[in-house]
């Protein structure tokens, strides 16, 4: 191997190795990818990823060549669009489909390619999720308008923080404060029918960092430990920051307005959580940037994992049920990497943002920090260590029995 062709692709790897975390994939998955590039493109390799470093290190097989790479880089955002695009490239590549030349050439225009969705349904899609998922968590119509109206202004915080480094240093609290805010005003002056705090959690549920707290968990549990504990100790910051912001915002709410009583409301029946799934799992097609192709694939994912938890909780106790939904949702996520050859990540996002454990340490975290329970729910601190457990024994009982096809 000449020293033109080994630099040509320590710069491919090191570009693909950049571009994957970007698009937020967890440390053991994107290591693996990396040396199959490699191995492919017959050099040797090792790599370590944390959510705010990346290390490369490339030699050729008898030691002529040598390189080393360190960058420091930001926690990436779930961009599942670009995720799927550079993955069908990467397959061509090593199809010997596409040249090196052409492929690194094409990551390029990938990387710099702008928003598939446009603005606008962006700005709707945060709003049908928050009041979507309210109704899962078995809110009011009230409280799903209420959360859904608060979401469309978390949208525009959501762009805000993309244009600011200000706002975005403090979005998690900025947030939070706002939806505080905007829920007691709802209360006092339109409807008070709400349940405030419910609405506050469900307007900020993109937020919520319920997702980093499971891939963090599945990282430490594939023992990379470093990546594992640094995402678990940044999704708690931003739980923490978003409780605050809440709960100053309530407090400030109640302060401006007065405080109203609860007006209750009869429950939804039980077929509008199924709808609410859809819209959910729609609308997060949308945030997470997901292609129309594997659309479909990613919103039956939902439903998978919502029927999974919700059809063992009748035989098993204590958030056990999880268990069942994340290896369901773990067994259709590895079968899609081999009908669709895309990645697991692309659809396995859609059963675990519905399986809400997010939530669940919001509420255990208000419950533990006001004494106050804004929902029906008993032991809610055991219940939330046990539905993480079993998220993360789910998916790893789901990869012996249907491996995966693919390394992301």
């Amino acid at each position: 191997m000449d020293k033109h062709e080994f630099t040509q692709i320590r710069k491919f790897i090191v570009k693909l190795g950049k571009m994957l975390h970007k698009y937020g994939t967890p440390a053991f998955r994107l290591e693996a990818h990396l040396n199959e590039v490699a191995a492919h493109l017959n050099v040797r390799a090792g790599f370590i990823s944390t959510p705010t470093s990346l290390t490369f290190v490339i030699w050729s097989d008898k030691h002529e060549d040598e390189y080393n790479h360190a960058a420091r880089v930001q926690p990436g955002d779930m961009d599942l669009g670009s995720l799927s695009r550079t993955d069908e490239l990467v397959n061509q590549l090593l199809e010997n489909k596409l040249t090196l030349e052409e492929a690194d050439r094409q990551l390029t225009e990938i990387d710099n390619l702008g928003d598939f969705y446009h603005p606008l349904v962006s700005f709707f899609a945060f709003g049908l999720s928050t009041g979507a998922f309210a109704i899962v968590m078995g809110a009011s119509l009230h409280d799903a308008f209420a959360a859904g109206a608060i979401g469309l202004i978390m949208y525009l915080f959501a762009v805000w923080a993309t244009r600011s480094k200000r706002v975005n240093h403090m979005l998690e609290p900025a947030v939070a404060l706002v939806s505080g805010v905007c829920a007691c005003a709802i209360s006092s002056f339109i409807d008070p029918a709400i349940n405030i705090r419910l609405v506050v959690l469900s307007s900020i549920i993109i937020f919520i960092p319920g997702l980093a707290l499971t891939i963090g968990l599945a990282e430490l549990s594939s023992r990379h430990l470093v990546s594992g504990t640094a995402r678990v100790m940044d999704a708690l910051m931003q739980l923490f920051k978003l409780y605050f912001g809440a709960f100053l915002g309530i407090a400030l709410g109640f302060a401006l307005f007065s405080e109203v009583t609860l007006v209750p409301t009869e429950p939804l029946p039980k077929w509008a959580a199924w709808v609410a799934v859809l819209i959910l799992c729609s609308a997060l097609n949308v945030i997470f940037k997901i292609r129309i192709k594997h659309a479909p694939w990613a919103v039956i994912c939902g439903f998978v994992g919502y029927f999974g938890t919700y059809w063992a909780a009748k035989y098993l106790e204590f958030g056990l049920g999880t268990f069942v939904g994340a290896f369901a949702v773990g067994v259709y996520a590895n079968l899609f990497t081999r009908v669709a050859n895309a990645p697991a990540s692309i659809v396995l996002m859609q059963g675990l943002i519905v399986l809400v454990p997010g939530s669940k340490t919001y509420i255990g975290l208000n419950s533990f920090v006001s004494g106050q329970d804004f929902m029906q729910t008993e032991h809610i601190g055991q219940e939330t260590f046990v539905i993480f457990m079993s998220l993360v024994a789910g998916l790893i009982f789901a990869n012996v029995i249907m491996p995966t096809k693919k390394a992301l």
